[in-house]
């Protein structure tokens, strides 16, 4: 029997001690240090030799430094999954040799992707799927469903990373896809699977593996109460790219969203909906979000927003009513809290409309979280047309940034941002002032530029 002792490690800087404190000393995290134990001695097996080793190394690594270059790229870099909103976000693919992490709540069809994604894979790919968390014949029952499988897939259901590895080098896949990280252990690290140093071994292992093999690893990581993946948060240092997985469980649509990509933008976005047969892709997320939208009602306004180099349109949503409390409720979901507040604070001051005596709920329609600043001008729109329960003209979108004095500032894309609203049918287009090209016609709309909020209002009250 291996002796053990009990540690706390820091999940955000892997700081170890051997008592419990409420901030962690190193990165002065609050309530970061997690209980675990670990051999007090660890015998020099091959498996921890291997996982001692640096994980970073490519499969060509040489003795010597190469000129840059000299190095070429090769043809095969990238491999399609089959899905075109997941390519995107991406950045055209899987790149072999790279890490990816895939988080999201329990439920939101994380399994369900990767089993849809597995079969488009294995047409030209060899595939070893990995469950931790269900059977075979459990894995085989969502395939049917799904309608994915082929030869080119192979399904193991061990826990244990030795045997996962063993097996990898056996079957040799291109792709490896993991399901989930937390569920994956080790016995030469005595704690329970799921814990801070299993999860840092396991995700090691798979890594150090990934660059030498050449073979794609993709991990599910679950996801805590708090909406952080669970784990360490060195795991998410380690691998090339994390991608979150979100959307609301009773709503049929799903966003996968990256927040690191090392071979690629983190402003994409993949749109999804879920139906009886897995996900399905929405390729104009721009009429989804549109969808159902209520006529002739105060407190709505349409915005385009850039994510990455799609441009699309979503719905603000804006409601107030008189407040009963001394301090008036405010409420954002979509739009960041404290934007909500600078946007009230400006509309206060230069046009003098009484907010403080209101309780505030805005809210973006579909789950699309806007932290571009060109959604300040259509946020101010639903706000002023809630407060003085005018409604909108339907056909009415505008875009553009608030400054503190209330000007109207310039925004990026405009050109894409007017095609888009123009082909959705916004016949009425406000944009600043400094965006106004000369030479620029969009005959199917009507473009008015502004300079501030004062113009706005003029245009709210004709």
């Amino acid at each position: 029997m291996k002796s053990s002792k009990k540690l706390y490690v820091c999940t955000e800087c892997n700081y170890r001690t051997s008592k419990w404190m409420g901030r962690c000393p190193s990165c002065q995290a609050w309530n970061t240090l997690v209980e675990t134990e670990e051999a007090a001695e660890q015998p020099k097996t091959a498996s921890t030799r291997i996982a001692s080793r640096p994980v970073s190394y490519p499969a060509d690594y040489d003795e010597h430094a190469a000129p840059f270059d000299d190095s070429d790229l090769p043809d095969y870099i990238r491999t399609l999954t089959g899905m075109k909103e997941l390519d995107r976000v991406l950045g055209g693919g899987i790149v072999n040799g790279s890490v990816i992490l895939l988080a999201g709540e329990p439920g939101i069809g994380k399994s369900t992707l990767l089993m849809q994604i597995s079969g488009a894979l294995g047409d030209s790919n060899r595939v070893l799927y990995v469950s931790g968390e269900e059977s075979r014949a459990q894995l085989k029952m969502r395939a049917q469903r799904l309608g994915t499988g082929g030869d080119n897939l192979y399904v193991y259901t061990s826990p244990e990373i030795d045997r996962i590895l063993s097996e990898a080098e056996r079957v040799k896949p291109d792709i490896l896809i993991v399901d989930s990280i937390q569920t994956i252990y080790t016995p030469d690290v005595a704690s329970a699977p799921g814990s801070v140093s299993q999860v840092r071994e396991a995700a090691a292992r798979f890594i150090y593996r990934a660059k030498n093999d050449g073979m794609a690893v993709i991990l599910v990581g679950h996801v805590t109460k708090e909406g952080g993946i669970a784990g360490p948060k060195i795991l998410e240092h380690m691998v090339d790219a994390v991608l979150y997985f979100e959307g609301e469980k009773l709503n049929a649509y799903r966003i996968i969203r990256a927040v690191k990509n090392r071979f690629g933008s983190t402003n994409e976005i993949g749109v999804f909906e879920m139906t009886a047969s897995g996900l399905a892709e929405v390729p104009n997320p721009s009429e989804m979000l549109l969808a159902g939208r209520p006529q002739n009602v105060s407190g709505n306004c349409a915005v385009c927003v850039m994510e990455g180099t799609r441009p699309i349109i979503a719905e603000i949503q804006a409601l107030c009513c008189g407040t009963v409390f001394p301090s008036p409720r405010r409420t954002s979901n979509g739009i960041d809290y404290n934007r909500l507040y600078l946007l009230l604070a400006v509309l206060e001051k230069r046009l003098g409309l009484r907010f403080s005596t209101q309780d505030i709920y805005m809210n973006v329609i579909g789950g699309l979280y806007l932290s571009e600043p060109a959604a300040d001008m259509a946020a101010a729109m639903a706000l002023i047309s809630g407060l003085l329960d005018l409604p909108l003209p339907d056909d009415l979108i505008t875009f553009g940034e608030i400054g503190l004095a209330g000007e109207c500032r310039a925004v990026s894309s405009i050109s894409q941002r007017i095609h888009e609203a123009a082909r959705l049918g916004f016949r009425h287009i406000i944009i600043p002032a400094r965006n106004l090209e000369p030479n620029f016609k969009c005959p199917d709309a009507e473009i008015i530029p502004v300079k501030s909020i004062y113009e706005m209002l003029r245009y709210i009250k004709k």
